[in-house]
């Protein structure tokens, strides 16, 4: 497990949101190991949050049944809406963090680049060419929906590009890949004296 620095209280959240489409539950610690415990129902989707959980350190556990008999855009969006609550919760006021960081990740022949600020105003921009409908149950399209549902309730500002690549899985998972590895470096704790990085004082 990653330390904390002396004095400082575990980051971490537990949240539910259940709807007449769905039921989430996710409960997440900042300053973990990265273990996935992921089941929502839509196989691909697991996999792109196990592996956002290794490349973030986070320690995630997601539960999730929504209507798939439609298809699976409530269950997605849902989940990215109870993590982005969930991660907010658990950054709380942010003292310390790094808060930006970047990383760009290469998938064989793919490239993405994924920047974030944890600045406390949620927005998601997502550059992918989402040529391929669907890659096993997921719909590709869906990539941007979660991103900008976990964006907007975490209040991330968030950018995701996609610099080459032409297998759809390839794409997806650097997109994923990027947004852990930028994340791990944004949720640091750097600042030793806990200052808030803000000239507002507050995020």
């Amino acid at each position: 497990m990653r330390s904390n620095q002396p004095g400082t209280a575990p980051r971490a959240a537990v949240c539910e949101r259940n709807t007449l489409e769905t039921r989430v539950s996710v409960a997440l610690a900042i300053d973990g190991e990265g273990r996935g415990d992921v089941h929502t129902g839509v196989g691909f989707m697991d996999h792109m949050l196990t592996l956002f959980s290794r490349h973030s350190g986070i320690d995630l556990a997601v539960t999730a049944e929504g209507d798939l008999h439609i298809d699976d855009h409530h269950t997605v969006e849902d989940v990215g809406i109870a993590m982005g609550q969930a991660l907010r919760q658990a950054l709380g006021d942010c003292a310390g963090i790094r808060r930006f960081a970047d990383a760009t990740v290469p998938m064989d022949e793919s490239l993405v680049l994924c920047a974030v600020d944890i600045s406390g105003r949620g927005m998601a921009v997502t550059r992918l060419d989402l040529s391929r409908p669907k890659v096993g149950q997921f719909a590709t399209e869906m990539a941007p929906e979660f991103f900008r549902a976990v964006a907007a309730n975490a209040g991330l500002t968030l950018h995701i590009r996609q610099i080459c690549g032409s297998n759809m899985h390839h794409v997806l998972e650097g997109a994923f890949k990027a947004w852990g590895r930028a994340m791990h470096a944004a949720i640091e704790r750097v600042d030793a004296t806990g200052r808030v990085p803000s000239t507002k004082g507050v995020l």
